[in-house]
């Protein structure tokens, strides 16, 4: 397990899973050494050059062609401390490069209804790093994102349902948590974003509401707006149809 720690030499996927899978399934004396050497790795990445240690630790790799599942979730742990902490010491390629994995994994994993379902801790797992690189690119070097969203999510239900769950984290993360994970003037800065294109937003939830029959879709759509009555702009409450749509649609269902 120890080889590793070695950067000198190719990461080594198989030692990998097989030290991970010792945290769950090995010896007590196994569980230890492999928890320990899991620890200083993590160190290790998080102590070196941030691109660097990313070129080693090739975490598309290991999501892309590994079978572990708690491999998986090692790396995806491994990039979002990265994203969070370093990402601006990243190169701009390096950044774009991220980015277009992480949003074409959760594209290919969410436009699947059995995908969908059969890796649901997975892909809220990559959602949660989704937003992460949100908040680092939105909107400067990402302002189409808001668009982006609300055009792919009227080609595919299953692929809206999950963009929404994506929107309602992204909320909740600026609106409710920002005092304590980001600097306040990036909090006004992804507010202000958001009020820009809340229109677009709004717009695709009228569309959802107004077509869609997927109880799960509509669900979802509904928890996202509730998240965002705390600070949509009160004249698309009282000055739309959404009132009148949600006590006379979806009031007298109990599902809903």
């Amino acid at each position: 397990m120890e080889a590793l720690l070695n950067f000198a030499q190719p990461l080594d996927s198989e030692l990998l899973d097989r030290c991970i899978n010792a945290v769950y399934t090995g010896t007590p004396a196994d569980r230890d050494q492999a928890q320990r050497v899991l620890t200083q790795l993590q160190e290790r990445i998080n102590s070196e050059d941030a691109s660097a240690a990313l070129n080693w630790f090739r975490v598309d790799l290991l999501l892309e062609q590994g079978s572990n599942v708690h491999t998986k979730f090692y790396a995806l742990q491994i990039l979002d401390a990265c994203i969070k902490y370093r990402w601006r010491t990243l190169p701009r390629e390096q950044c774009d490069g991220i980015k277009n994995f992480i949003v074409n994994l959760v594209i290919r994993l969410s436009s699947d209804e059995a995908l969908l379902r059969g890796n649901k801790l997975f892909i809220s797992k990559l959602n949660l790093i989704l937003v992460q690189v949100i908040k680092q690119e939105w909107p400067h070097n990402w302002p189409s994102f808001i668009s982006d969203v609300v055009n792919a999510s009227k080609a595919n239900e299953t692929l809206c349902e999950n963009n929404m769950a994506i929107l309602k984290i992204l909320s909740e993360e600026v609106f409710d948590f920002s005092k304590d994970e980001m600097t306040s003037a990036k909090a006004k800065r992804l507010k202000e974003s958001f009020n820009q294109d809340f229109q677009l937003i709004y717009q695709l939830c009228d569309f959802i509401m107004d077509r869609s029959e997927k109880p799960s879709l509509l669900a979802v759509t509904l928890q996202t707006l509730l998240r965002f009555l705390n600070w949509i702009p009160l004249g698309y409450i009282f000055e739309t149809g959404l009132v009148k749509r949600l006590v006379f649609k979806f009031l007298p269902v109990p599902q809903f």
